[in-house]
Formats: structure tokens, C-alpha cells, sequence
């Protein structure tokens, strides 16, 4: 039975359900799911009718994982340039390749990361790239929440030289907008890539539509170096001079910040982006100091970044890699517990979204944002904690059904509405375009 476009409603039978509430509840129960939200919740028999019913015998349920920092058109460069120096691997792979970038491509390897996404758990994502107008209709079609920023640097995109940049930006923040699951984010590169100018600019049409922002910010020391001999000052502080380091502010890597300036993320209340697997993969050498972060009541969320630096676009990998990191860096085993690696990559996430009302968790009146993972796996046996399970044990193989806005997208491994083998098909050959003759 396929789920017809029009959401329906769903009942999710004897599952084991970890709802992420207030107070991280579990229970054995059902679901119901009705149009777009859950309107109920219950451990005991539920006798109402649904159109699709689903079996949660060995199944766990949970709030869809939230991926808060990505590229997603770069799927189509996973492999293309492993285990160079970062400087040597953007000079010779990625900018001549991004060069070449064009609609057809772009919208090629967004269905791919978002076939990845949708079969991995991962029901919403936040994007900065270029030609994001064209992800979001992609987005839109396959049904997954993007949050969406248009890359803005001071010497233009792939897509519009700087002149244009502005201008344009605004007519994808009016086609957007009001749209359920795409919403726009405005999104300046960098502090090393956008001058003081250009990062005020970027706060005014931000403040203008009231929207959030996203930013990459001391990913690397290089990076903190360059903007410190050419300002005088830290990626943070010229965020704070430049009015963006705000409540609306998602901060990307931030491998390389001070105490002070942890204080200062708090302050203006910004939240935190942590991506593992890609700084560890492209050796950033600094570890983003969750610890005093979590500590100073900052919130901090998880990103794989593109599948170009990670390789992969898996939530459950990047959760795992979050916990080992911060225990090996750190010399202790409880420095970051599965329970709040789990937070960061759900609740957390709605929260710096500022969607926490609606998203996050599992609870009535919520979206029905849903991931269901199949426990009848032999590294998935016995199950004594189904916490410790999702964060070091599973990946995103385990994902059983991707359920967004009350719709099924993804089920058994039939998805309902991409076309797996096309999409595919069709990725092979863009990315052989892209890197043959660069």
C-alpha cells in the first residue's frame, strides 16, 4: 500500500518510543498521526482507525533527526579529493569544480543527499550552498523541512557575481517565506570571505524578514588568524561589532573559540553548530569545546557538513563520532553522555531553530516529524539502553520508516517520493561531468 500525495492518517502500533519530552520519556505504545500532527499518544490499546498502519514490534521510534549544518549539492563530490591539505584540496578540487556549477547539477545532487537523508533518519536540514532556489523546489518535491541560506561572499558565487547577490537573495526570501517545510536563511560565508560590510548587510535583510542566520566561524586557526591580521579582531567579535551575533545566529564549526568568546555566543545568545567527522576528516585541529559550551547553557547542535568533507550525510555516524571525540580529547568517559549527544541532534536542533514548539520531540500537537529504527539486527542485540544504542551502535542503514509532517517518505526501503534508481543513475553521471575535465 503506497501513501498517496495528501497526507493520511498513520497509527504506529507497540513500538518503544522515546519522545525527548521535558522529561525524556519512554514508553511502549502507539502513535497517531492525523493530517500533519501527533494527535495522540498512548501506552495503552488504541482502537481508532487509520489509513496506514505500522508495526512496531522491535522498532524504535524517535523524533526525526535534525542535520544543522551542510552542503547539500556536494554529494556529488564525496570521494573527489580525499586526504589532501585543505588549502591544496579547495584550490585543485572543489572551486573548479563549483565553477562549472549549473541548475541541472545542483538539483542532481540534492536529490541524492536527500534520498541519503531521507533513508538515514534525517527529516530536516539546514543548507548553505549556492543555487538554493533550486534546492528548495527539489526539497519541496522530496518533502524534507531546509532550512535554506544562499551563500554570500564578497566575490560572488557560482550563481551571481557580488553585485547581484543582495538583490536576488531577496526574491528567494519572497518566494519562500511563507512556504511549511522550506523556509529561507540568510547565510554570509564567512568573517574571512565577507567584510564588515557585507556581514551588516547580511543583518539588515535578516532583520528586515526576520530570519535566522548562518555563518561558518573559526573552523580553523587560519582561518581566526587571517581575520585577526586583517581586522585586529576574532571571527566572533567582528560578529558582535557587526550586530549578527544575536539569538537568530547559528554558528557553524567553531573549533577555535576562547572562553570569552563562549561567554559572548551565550551573551547574545547564538547557538552552536558541531561537526566532528568533517573537521576531524580535513584535520582543523581544534575540537569545539562542547563541554564549556553545554556548560554556559549555550545550545549546540549537530551538522555532517557536505558530503565533499565528511563523506557521508548520516546523523547516527556524526553522533557517535560527537560522543568519541569529546571523551578522547577530554581524557573522561562522561563528558558527554549518549543522552546528550541524542539531545543535540533533536531537541537541541528544533531549539535553535527556534521550532522547538512544534519540532524536537515526540508529543500531541506536535509536527509529526518521525524516524523509525529497526532493532532486529544482530549489532542492535540485546538492546539494554535504546539511548546508548542510536548514538554508538546503530547508523543510518537501521532506518525502518522517515515520516515528515505526517507523510511517509520513506518505508521498508521504498521511498515514496524520490525515485531511488533515477536519482542515482543520474548522479553518476553529473558527478563524472563535473570532475572529468576539471
Amino acid at each position: 500500500m503506497k501513501q498517496s500525495e495528501y497526507n493520511m492518517s498513520i497509527l504506529i502500533k507497540d513500538a518503544w518510543i522515546l519522545t525527548q519530552d521535558k522529561k525524556r520519556k519512554q514508553i511502549h505504545g502507539n502513535i497517531y498521526i492525523e493530517d500533519t500532527t501527533i494527535t495522540q499518544i498512548s501506552e495503552k490499546p488504541v482502537t481508532i482507525e487509520a489509513d496506514f498502519k505500522i508495526k512496531g514490534d522491535r522498532k524504535l521510534v524517535l523524533p526525526g533527526l535534525i542535520n544543522m549544518h551542510t552542503h547539500i549539492p556536494m554529494t556529488l563530490l564525496r570521494g573527489y579529493g580525499d586526504d589532501m591539505v585543505l588549502n591544496q584540496w579547495l584550490e585543485e578540487r572543489i572551486w573548479p569544480v563549483e565553477a562549472k556549477l549549473n541548475p541541472r547539477y545542483i538539483s542532481c545532487g540534492t536529490k541524492l543527499g536527500l534520498l541519503e537523508m531521507i533513508s538515514s533518519g534525517t527529516t530536516m536540514f539546514l543548507d548553505m550552498y549556492f543555487f538554493e532556489d533550486t534546492i528548495g523546489v527539489e526539497t519541496e518535491k522530496a518533502g524534507l523541512r531546509g532550512y535554506l541560506g544562499s551563500g554570500i561572499l564578497d566575490y560572488g558565487t557560482p550563481e551571481y557575481p557580488f553585485s547581484k547577490i543582495f538583490s536576488e537573495f531577496e526574491h528567494f526570501i519572497e518566494r519562500w517565506k511563507d512556504h511549511e517545510l522550506v523556509k529561507p536563511v540568510v547565510a554570509p560565508h564567512g568573517t574571512y570571505t565577507c567584510n564588515p560590510e557585507t556581514l551588516r548587510r547580511a543583518g539588515e535583510l535578516a532583520e528586515k524578514y526576520n530570519l535566522l542566520l548562518h555563518i561558518h566561524c573559526s573552523e580553523t586557526r587560519d582561518e581566526v588568524y587571517t581575520v585577526q591580521d586583517r581586522y585586529g579582531r576574532r571571527p566572533v567579535e567582528i560578529l558582535k561589532e557587526t550586530g549578527l551575533l544575536n539569538k537568530n545566529m547559528i554558528l557553524a564549526h567553531c573549533g577555535w573559540i576562547t572562553k570569552g568568546e563562549i561567554l559572548d555566543i551565550k551573551k547574545y545568545n547564538a547557538s552552536v553548530v558541531h561537526c566532528p567527522v568533517s573537521n576531524m576528516k580535513i584535520a582543523t585541529g581544534g575540537v569545539a569545546p562542547l563541554p564549556e559550551l553545554l556548560s554556559a547553557d549555550v545550545i549546540v547542535t549537530l551538522g555532517t557538513d557536505g558530503a565533499a568533507s565528511n563523506n557521508a550525510l548520516d546523523m547516527f555516524e556524526t553522533m557517535k563520532f560527537a560522543a568519541l571525540l569529546q571523551k578522547q580529547h577530554r581524557w573522561d568517559p562522561q563528558v558527554l553522555p549518549a543522552q546528550t549527544v541524542f539531545d543535540l541532534a533533536t531537541i537541541n536542533s528544533a531549539k535553535a531553530l527556534h521550532m522547538d514548539h512544534m519540532l524536537g520531540s515526540i508529543e500531541e500537537g506536535k509536527k509529526a516529524d518521525i524516524i523509525i529504527v529497526d532493532l532486529d539486527k544482530p549489532r542492535l542485540t540485546p538492546c539494554h539502553d535504546p539511548i546508548s544504542h542510536l548514538v554508538y551502535a546503530a547508523n543510518g542503514s537501521d532506518v525502518y520508516a522517515t515520516i515528515v509532517n505526517g507523510k511517509i517518505l520513506m518505508l521498508n526501503g521504498e521511498f515514496y517520493t524520490l525515485n531511488k534508481e533515477d536519482i542515482i543513475e543520474d548522479a553518476i553521471e553529473c558527478a563524472e561531468d563535473l570532475t572529468t575535465s576539471s
